[in-house]
């Protein structure tokens, strides 16, 4: 029981559908999608097969911030829900502005105490915890304590990675060079990637073909598990690949045995708009 009165404020890139989300606090403002026919609400009225589609078809649809109205009216609906507290974990302030706007709004409440944090993070590394937050809470983790000290750790301790099939849309995106891309192409290299500790994309391991990226994504997890005896969670993600994901999660059960929970997720329309279809990821969230 929520005696604390606590909600949460994510994104649509923390990659949280109504499974996840089903009787919690979780409250999502949509990052919006320009395409050439209108601007569309992610997870809304779009997805990531949609954006798949358009790009397909050569359409390379923008990302922008989540609408600010859109972003006080939530704060309005949690505060009317009764809550009175609120944690907000946007996208990296590495990727987006979102979490300086939504910083900025927790600021100005009055009627709420209201808390941003950047995470450097996105996507499985949001989600899980977000997810893991609300479990502690539901088993006594005061507001104080989940602030000063599990926020924290559970960011430090949350590695996620992904893999990209192809690098035209991170390089159309400006998030990597032309060159870069043309090299990766031609030697059907697939990148591995990470967030930063400044919260931006950084590559962290190549894989030579499709065939070998799910061998890679579990070697850089099981790179963290240095003591069998830590409890931890497990994480997987697609787009556009949700048979690809089921195969790599019994794989990564298989070669680190023993998580509390495994969380399988669909990637967001916005970062779809910058890794393009066949993504996977993989992910690890130590709790202790």
């Amino acid at each position: 029981m929520n005696t604390q009165k606590i909600a949460f404020l994510v994104d649509s890139c923390a990659d949280l559908g109504p499974e996840h989300l089903a009787g919690k606090p979780i409250y999502v403002v949509p990052l919006r999608i320009a395409c050439a026919d209108g601007d569309y609400n992610d997870g809304e009225n779009i997805t990531n097969e949609d954006v798949y589609r358009r790009q397909e078809a050569g359409e390379l649809p923008k990302t922008s911030l989540p609408d600010m109205v859109r972003v006080a009216r939530t704060l309005d609906r949690i505060r009317a829900d009764g809550y009175e507290k609120v944690l907000a974990l946007p996208l990296s302030s590495g990727l987006s502005g979102t979490y300086n706007m939504i910083r900025l709004q927790c600021l100005d409440r009055t009627d709420l105490t209201a808390v941003a944090y950047d995470t450097m993070s996105g996507a499985l590394g949001i989600g899980l915890i977000v997810l893991q937050l609300w479990e502690e809470l539901e088993n006594g983790l005061t507001w104080e304590k989940m602030i000063s000290e599990r926020l924290p750790f559970l960011t430090e301790n949350t590695h996620p990675y992904f893999s990209v099939d192809t690098l035209e849309y991170l390089q159309k995106g400006g998030r990597i060079g032309k060159i870069t891309a043309l090299a990766g192409t031609l030697l059907n290299i697939k990148p591995l990637i990470s967030f930063s500790d400044d919260g931006q994309l950084t590559s962290v391991a190549k894989a030579r073909g499709r065939r070998q990226v799910q061998d890679k994504l579990i070697e850089l997890v099981k790179r963290h598990v240095d003591d069998p005896s830590r409890p931890f969670n497990l994480a997987v993600e697609n787009g556009g690949d949700p048979v690809g994901m089921e195969t790599l999660a019994a794989a990564l059960r298989a070669a680190i045995p023993g998580c509390r929970k495994l969380v399988s997720a669909n990637m967001d329309a916005t970062l779809a708009t910058y890794v393009g279809r066949g993504m996977l990821g993989a992910g690890i969230q130590f709790l202790a």
